[in-house]
């Protein structure tokens, strides 16, 4: 009983330390929630019908498709450039695999792993003849997938396989897993397409009228009073009016992503006259090293030249453009520079060192003497060329040692402009100036001893023993320290937009305009390594009015800052944004001119009446057809409203008060008549289903409307 009382007299602090206990625990959970969505919407790289898509989730998708790329193109890296376009396929590969997942799963349209089975085993995509498993004939062969897959289980299950080898049979296999992928999706797209074709369906009179309107030929008479025989300055314009037009013509300003308008400064750094100067001076230290006799490899190597000293002797096909040209001109042991070159901003020395004749291509055969030491190697090679000295069979060697010895082609474009070492230049110097049918013994240092015999030579060209030092001119730290330093300062004193804007002209910068970024671009006003540029002018708290950080980008050699002066939300552009309001305000115009000359043009007669009207101007218009917009060259305009009203009219018929894009016309028909085509219905049921099945296969725009599609890939990349 006494414990009981003691709790009773205690109830109000326990209620109370329970209740705070309870607060903390329900706090602790919120946070820790809260903490989880923060987290999980930074990793969010877009969203689809609601769907989010994960960065990591796409960056696999990414790798897959990097991969396939790597594997077909035979390379082990990609370019930044190439990374971006990769990114851009990808997710466009995505959106439209969620736009046909969505669709079909409510039509119940799915593509089964029988249909599957059925179109590899047929071969009838042509993807599949894009596979390695083709036959002679480039045809799809089922077997030789069939065979590949039994081989890549047995593979990855034996353990004695090298890794290398699993390595390959796992590139092959994803390889083939994605060459399934893209083919279920094609078919699922194409089902739906058959579905939506299969709604819309051609008929005998739509037919017959589609033919007349191609076929039938009308010639007119016409007068014209251009919409710019009115002055601009005669036509008063009301925001009442501009928004009316806009209502009407309101869905061409949608827009599927946000955009935003900027001005920016960028300054793109260069050499300063002193940079020049030193550089120059520094170029006429090496002409006169390699005038007064001093090595070219090593001079060529430490004046870091753009294009490297090659122990061989080049075609000029293999030198840039501008060095090659300045061959003709020297003689051996003669240069020229240093020299500028402005098209790729170069200061260039040229030593002609020896110019020899060699073949371009010379097919080769060889024998690797074999042998436990060097010793025994070299005796093996003099062994064997005394035998072929007295007339031995060379393949009969070769077999001796069992080695295939075939005749291979080496042409230059396979070595010049590559790093040689000191074998393959012993190796490619003794072919290309040898005889055919020749017989060379080379010993290559710690590799062994070639018997290299010459079978063929072609295509004797003119080869080079150049020196050629080609190098930048490039700014120096002190110069781009300066502009930095000049660029800060001027920013320091004028943070805000209006300041940068009243005072850059007069400090030396440049205020330029770039309206409606976009966020997937990837270079801000194509200049590389802008990626934070761009996070900063898409994050949600930078508002109109804001000045970026100074952004140091391009290739180390731009200096930029941007100024946010407009945003565009998803969805309609507002009737009052700059660039819609300069658009409503033309077509509002046109519309008011033309009201003012069919007023004008009331009570014409003939196209005589209408010609002499002011601003008026005539011409003879042939061929017009309904299906095809009628060119007027006095005008200056295609007009599809008067091929329409052509069209219905009758031969020596007047017309008049025809409002078209740029003119109001007046005219009267001349002549009618109908090609000599015979009318072949079916035919002609054919290519209108045919022009709807095009039409159709524009449902995609219509489809992401629908998607709510968010994208911020440019967080990430």
């Amino acid at each position: 009983m006494a414990t009981l009382q003691k709790i009773r007299n205690r109830g109000k602090i326990l209620i109370a330390t329970v209740g705070l206990a309870l607060f903390a625990f329900i706090a602790e959970e919120f946070v820790r929630s809260l903490t989880y969505t923060q987290t999980e919407s930074r990793q969010r790289v877009g969203k689809i019908y609601g769907e989010k898509v994960n960065v990591q989730e796409f960056n696999a998708m990414v790798e897959e498709y990097t991969d396939v790329v790597k594997f077909t193109q035979g390379t082990n890296t990609l370019s930044d450039d190439q990374l971006s376009m990769m990114r851009d396929q990808v997710w466009q590969t995505l959106v439209n695999d969620k736009l046909m997942q969505h669709e079909c799963e409510k039509l119940g349209i799915t593509v089964t792993d029988a249909e599957m089975q059925d179109i590899i085993t047929n071969g009838r995509n042509q993807i599949l003849t894009q596979t390695p498993f083709r036959t002679q004939q480039g045809t799809f062969d089922v077997n030789a997938l069939k065979q590949f897959l039994n081989q890549y289980n047995e593979v990855m299950a034996n353990p004695e396989m090298s890794s290398e080898i699993k390595e390959q049979y796992q590139q092959m296999n994803n390889y083939w897993k994605f060459i399934e992928k893209t083919i279920r999706r094609q078919t699922l797209n194409e089902k739906y397409q058959a579905l939506l074709n299969g709604l819309m369906v051609s008929n005998p009179v739509s037919a017959q009228a589609s033919f007349n309107g191609r076929t039938s030929e009308t010639d007119i008479y016409m007068a014209a009073l251009p919409f710019t025989s009115i002055k601009d300055d005669d036509v008063t314009v009301e925001d009442s009016e501009l928004k009316a037009k806009y209502e009407e013509m309101k869905e061409l300003f949608r827009a599927d992503q946000e955009t935003r308008d900027i001005k920016y400064i960028d300054i793109h750094v260069t050499a300063s006259d002193a940079d020049k100067d030193n550089l120059m001076k520094e170029m006429e230290g090496y002409a006169q090293a390699l005038a007064e006799g001093a090595d070219a490899a090593k001079t060529v190597r430490e004046a870091a030249s753009q294009v490297p000293y090659s122990p061989l002797p080049v075609s000029a096909k293999a030198l840039p453009h501008d060095i090659a040209e300045q061959l003709d001109s020297l003689t051996e042991g003669s240069q020229v520079g240093p020299f500028v070159h402005d098209h790729d901003n170069t200061i260039n020395i040229v030593r002609l060192i020896k110019k020899v004749s060699l073949p371009d291509s010379v097919e080769v055969r060889q024998i690797a003497a074999p042998g436990n030491d060097m010793a025994a190697i070299e005796k093996t090679a003099d062994s064997i060329m005394n035998a072929l000295a007295a007339g031995a069979n060379f393949d009969t060697i070769a077999k001796k040692y069992d080695q295939p010895a075939t005749k291979t082609w080496i042409t230059s474009s396979q070595y010049e402009g590559q790093a040689i070492d000191e074998n393959n230049r012993k190796f490619l110097g003794t072919i290309t100036g040898a005889a055919v049918g020749s017989n060379n013994k080379i010993v290559l240092d710690g590799q062994g001893v070639i018997i290299a015999q010459v079978t063929d030579r072609r295509n004797i060209v003119p080869k080079y023993d150049v020196a050629v030092i080609k190098r930048s001119i490039d700014f120096s730290k002190d110069t781009y320290g300066k502009a930095y330093n000049d660029f800060s300062s001027f920013l320091a004193g004028n943070a805000k937009v209006e300041d940068i804007e009243a005072n850059a002209a007069q400090a030396g910068y440049n205020v330029q305009v770039r309206n409606n970024v976009s966020s997937t671009e990837h270079k801000v006003v194509n200049i590389r390594s802008t990626r934070e540029a761009l996070r900063w002018i898409f994050d949600e708290d930078t508002k109109v009015g804001d000045v970026s950080p100074l952004y140091e980008c391009g290739d180390n050699d731009h200096l930029l800052v941007i100024m946010l002066t407009g945003v565009h939300k998803k969805g309609y552009l507002p009737w009052d944004d700059e660039q819609i309001r300069t658009f409503l305000t033309s077509e509002v115009m046109k519309d008011k001119k033309a009201a003012i000359l069919m007023e004008k043009m009331q009570g014409v007669k003939s196209v005589a009446d209408a010609a002499k009207l002011e601003g008026a101007v005539t011409d003879t218009i042939k061929h017009i057809t309904f299906t095809g917009n009628a060119f007027v060259s006095k005008v200056g305009a295609s007009e599809p409203v008067l091929s329409g009203s052509v069209s219905k009219a009758a031969k020596g018929e007047f017309k008049s008060g025809i409002k078209g894009k740029s003119a109001v016309y007046a005219y009267q028909v001349l002549d009618q008549k109908k090609n000599d085509v015979k009318y072949d219905q079916k035919q002609e049921e054919q290519k209108l289903q045919q022009t709807i099945g095009r039409s159709l296969g524009n449902f995609q725009g219509e489809l992401l409307k629908k998607a709510d599609i968010s994208d911020k890939r440019y967080i990430f990349f």
